[in-house]
């Protein structure tokens, strides 16, 4: 059976979306939505560095979504326009599109959303049939179905740590980095990042996910953090950092069982691989560390054809959407979450 997708978006995720919609054999794109004016008109395939297909991209959404198409891949940013990534959700959701999106962390785990936030998508997928799954690479795989593959192999454990170690220089997402991180800003400027309870919202999803599957109650969340200030000017891009502003993060957001963190997740975050040496260090990518009998170390690494990790780890957040369609159209409409879908898997990608 083949799938009829809508791509939305075409921006640093969106595009490897794009790419993987149109080589996947079970996916037929049927349309692309972008916000982009000098991208209206502009063949899908030009815009994700492929022969064109004869689909152009569009702004009208609904004229998209009058299409009927199975699902739609929502990777447009929610970091600063939360509540609009929210309204296109839910009227993708009403129209009668399944919906598998990274934009908002929190979706990962529906059952812990406020009420504010799941009401309105429960109730679209009610009114469109339709199916909502969130995901990516971290929150996503690497925080849900890989450490939680790891705990089955356990006699017993005592925490489960998911470390993400990346160096951000080559993560072409400006707002994220400089606004939303607080990268090149002074240390005593709080970012929305580490504003109280947002690290608690963009990873507790991950954490409630866990804790569900391993039937755990987290008595709380916990969230600590700590900022390293550049030694030198860093430039960036177009983006000049001057000595003494922020330029390493390191945050952890616990999930507390019997008074101590029994699930974790950690990023180490550098612009630059020779600030805080003394903070764990890697080619770039993620590490589960299960403490238990046995004890377990995983290492996940990853690079693009050119030996990019940052632009991997961004291929890897589209891929897991666009392999998941299939899925998400079979399965029972509602909110899910990875512990709602079967294995999904690399079937029919194999390539010679």
């Amino acid at each position: 059976m083949t799938f009829r997708v809508i791509q939305w978006s075409t921006g640093n995720v969106g595009a490897f979306a794009l790419r993987a919609i149109l080589q996947h054999p079970e996916l037929e794109l049927v349309g692309v939505w972008t916000h982009s004016q000098d991208k209206i008109g502009v063949d899908a395939g030009e815009l994700c560095g492929r022969d064109p297909v004869g689909i152009a991209a569009t702004g009208n959404a609904e004229a998209l979504l009058a299409l009927g198409a199975d699902c739609v891949c929502y990777t447009a940013t929610g970091d600063r326009r939360p509540m609009e990534a929210m309204r296109d959700l839910t009227q993708i959701l009403s129209s009668g599109a399944n919906l598998v999106s990274c934009t908002v962390a929190a979706l990962v785990h529906p059952k812990s959303l406020p009420a504010s936030m799941h009401d309105p998508l429960a109730e679209a997928c009610r009114e469109g049939a339709s199916s909502l799954f969130a995901s990516g690479i971290e929150p996503g795989f690497a925080s849900d179905v890989l450490p939680l593959v790891l705990s089955g192999l356990s006699e017993r454990w005592e925490t489960i740590r998911i470390q993400e170690i990346l160096n951000y220089a080559t993560y072409d997402q400006p707002e994220l980095l400089f606004e939303v991180f607080g990268f090149g800003k002074p240390l005593d400027q709080t970012p929305p990042i580490l504003r109280p309870g947002a690290l608690r919202f963009a990873w507790g999803g991950s954490l409630n996910l866990m804790a569900e599957a391993l039937g755990l109650e987290l008595e709380e969340i916990r969230e600590v953090h700590e900022r390293v200030p550049t030694e030198e000017v860093l430039v960036l891009g177009g983006h000049t950092l001057e000595a003494g502003t922020s330029g390493a993060l390191r945050f952890e957001v616990q999930g507390i069982v019997a008074g101590r963190p029994a699930l974790v997740v950690e990023h180490v975050t550098r612009l630059d691989d020779a600030l805080a040496p003394e903070w764990p260090t890697g080619a770039g990518g993620y590490r589960i560390f299960i403490e238990g009998n046995p004890h377990m170390q995983v290492e996940f690494e990853f690079e693009d054809e050119e030996g990019d990790h940052s632009e991997a780890g961004l291929q890897l957040a589209a891929t897991r959407l666009v392999n998941a369609i299939p899925a998400v159209c079979e399965a029972e409409s509602g909110l899910l979450s990875a512990l709602d879908l079967p294995l999904v898997t690399g079937r029919g990608l194999h390539g010679t």
